[in-house]
């Protein structure tokens, strides 16, 4: 990153708020927006006079999502959101009465109902409590039997911000011959993945929310390893190979992830994705990681003083980049008081969720639990 640009100029919400909503829709950083008018501009004034160019940058995009996770080209394609390429896994797969999926109960519904949606199959989905907020592995595999195809969890839980240990489950889901499935949309952009260490078959994530881009587009793994046991659903123009030969009708899915990508690509968006990965690149994810959890230390000693108790975990293998406590008085009323003096987080759930970036600041913390302070 160029050291005469501002981080205000890099991410103009800092100009005009606090925001502590991450984990939720992130703001766009100035790189996204200017891809984006970019492209708008190019699109308006030229037509597709560039479209070769567009397409190259759905390339470079490609690749920086799979250098992110640290997989191979071939194994990752784009789609419109996390419930999307669940549902891409959910649905291809050969299922057969008497399966059954584990899942926790504290997932977030984009993966919860794309198995739920497979009991019209005779698939069981079954649920690990959660203990204050934590999955434990224990309870996990209590769950799994000799029927169970699939486990799948969110890399970070929503509302607790517990991390859940990738690693341990990958490597019992290999001893076990059951496949692997991450909702990984709230650990991108704040802790480094790697699809291959951790023996994951299938990740899927939005890019609106840590990864700092647009709704609406996100990226999908599914491992080479296991790219024939899914079958695509939905088909068009696209799955297919030499599909620029339209009026060939030869149908023969592609040989790569790509089989799952249908059809003509949001570009605008792709576009606006690649800008954002960009930063990732730039900064590197050990960096943004250490960053975040410095930020996450002080919030958490803030707490810890004026005695709110901290439900997310504050164990350092256990950290994400959300917090939640328990505040004092109404909750939505705080969560109003917040967004009136121009602070952004989530109340939700009888909590509130804080997940500042990387480019927030400790000046911001003093800011916050001064108006928290405040708070009657």
């Amino acid at each position: 990153m160029d050291p005469k640009i501002s981080n205000q100029d890099r991410f103009p919400i800092l100009k005009n708020q606090i925001f502590y909503d991450h984990a939720r829709v992130a703001p766009l950083p100035d790189c996204v927006r200017k891809a984006i008018t970019a492209f708008a501009d190019d699109a308006c004034e030229q037509g597709t006079t560039n479209y070769p160019a567009w397409i190259s940058e759905i390339d470079k995009t490609r690749h920086r999502f799979a250098k992110l996770i640290n997989a191979d080209l071939e194994e990752v394609a784009f789609v419109k959101n996390t419930s999307e390429g669940i549902s891409i896994v959910a649905n291809g797969l050969d299922w057969k009465s008497g399966d059954n999926v584990v899942i926790p109960d504290i997932e977030f519904p984009a993966n919860v109902y794309p198995w739920q949606n497979l009991r019209r199959h005779g698939v069981e989905t079954r649920f690990v409590h959660a203990v204050e907020g934590r999955v434990l592995i224990d309870d996990l595999v209590k769950q799994t039997d000799s029927r169970t195809r699939l486990i799948s969890i969110s890399s970070v839980e929503c509302n607790s911000g517990f991390r859940n240990d990738l690693n341990r489950i990958g490597n019992f889901c290999k001893e076990r011959g059951i496949l692997f499935c991450v909702d990984a949309i709230q650990s991108l952009g704040v802790l480094p993945m790697d699809v291959k260490r951790d023996h994951i078959d299938f990740l899927s994530a939005d890019g609106h929310k840590w990864l700092l881009s647009v709704e609406g587009l996100g990226g999908f793994y599914i491992s080479k390893n296991v790219l024939d046991k899914v079958y695509p659903v939905t088909v068009g123009w696209n799955n297919m190979v030499d599909a620029s030969n339209f009026m060939d009708y030869r149908f023969e899915f592609r040989p790569d992830a790509q089989r799952f990508e249908e059809g003509s690509f949001n570009t605008m968006s792709i576009h606006a994705f690649g800008a954002a990965l960009s930063i990732f690149e730039a900064e590197g994810m050990e960096s943004v990681q250490q960053k975040i959890f410095q930020l996450g230390n002080r919030i958490i000693e803030n707490l810890r003083k004026r005695n709110l108790p901290i439900i997310s975990s504050t164990e350092p293998e256990e950290r994400s980049g959300n917090i939640s406590f328990l505040p004092r008085g109404d909750l939505q009323a705080l969560a109003h008081y917040m967004q009136k003096n121009k602070v952004t987080l989530t109340a939700r759930n009888g909590l509130i969720r804080v997940s500042p970036h990387f480019y927030n600041t400790e000046d911001e913390i003093e800011r916050f639990f001064s108006l928290l302070d405040g708070f009657k």
